[in-house]
């Protein structure tokens, strides 16, 4: 099966992110984009508190399959008084600081870190690593979310991932927008009017005038983002909720 590396002309990078539901899913589903994707080196992985499994221990269970894997860092969960996460992983070369989602229940401690903050942690206690910000072009006003970035680029983050994209137009606009940035671009399925209804209520979407929630549709759209992102040589992480590996991944990445 081809996909989209071009050496020299073609999307840089491709992460593919594997939801850390427990160790033996999060295995199985490495070995089978290892087989699907031999060329994908790089994944990266949630911290989702409804699931046991932290996503810096989640990358140390299967780095042995891929060259980097990006465990993402909730900054409101960083205790200021512990070491942090991945301090102990040699096998970390890249981590991906968002600020956070407090629990629904509250039973968990949380802490008033901006993501700024843990950023600059991590540069300055563990430089080695690079370290990735969040880029969310649907919260709030772009003149407030390009602040925000260069606030982010300030505390020295080295680039961004991106909420996914659902359009191309306005994939080029905020391409404008980040243009020389080291960007991960978003693509991810929506199949059936309840996930689409997720992102346009809990992540603020608003999906062009004629978006279908479609399998077929989807993998369409996102072969028009990955041309896009081809053209400008740029890195893409694909979001596969919601759909088998086998099916989505072989369609999205064939040429």
């Amino acid at each position: 099966m081809a996909i989209f590396f071009i050496t020299g002309h073609g999307v840089t990078r491709i992460s593919i992110e594997l939801v850390p539901r427990s160790q033996d899913v999060l295995l199985s589903e490495a070995k089978t984009i290892q087989t699907l994707c031999p060329d994908i080196c790089t994944i990266n992985i949630p911290d989702l508190l409804q699931f046991s499994l932290r996503s810096y221990d989640a990358c140390s269970k299967v780095s042995a399959f891929f060259s980097s894997c990006i465990p993402h860092i909730r900054a409101i969960d960083i205790n200021p008084l512990a070491p942090l996460p991945g301090h102990d992983r040699p096998e970390l070369k890249e981590v991906l600081v968002i600020k956070g989602d407090p629990p629904k229940n509250m039973q968990r401690r949380i802490y008033s870190h901006t993501s700024e903050a843990i950023i600059r942690r991590y540069k300055k206690e563990l430089p080695h690593l690079k370290v990735y910000a969040a880029f969310d072009p649907y919260r709030r006003s772009p003149k407030e979310e390009m602040a925000a970035i260069q606030r982010k680029e300030d505390a020295g983050a080295d680039g961004f991932f991106t909420q996914p994209f659902f359009d191309t137009h306005y994939l080029k606009t905020c391409m404008d927008w980040m243009e020389g940035k080291n960007v991960f671009w978003g693509i991810c399925p929506v199949i059936g009017e309840n996930s689409q209804a997720y992102w346009e209520n809990t992540n603020n979407v608003i999906f062009p005038s004629g978006f279908l929630p479609t399998m077929e549709a989807n993998i369409s759209l996102g072969q028009a983002i990955m041309n896009t992102l081809t053209a400008h040589n740029a890195n893409t992480y694909i979001m596969p909720v919601r759909v088998k590996l086998e099916t989505y991944l072989s369609k999205l990445l064939a040429v």
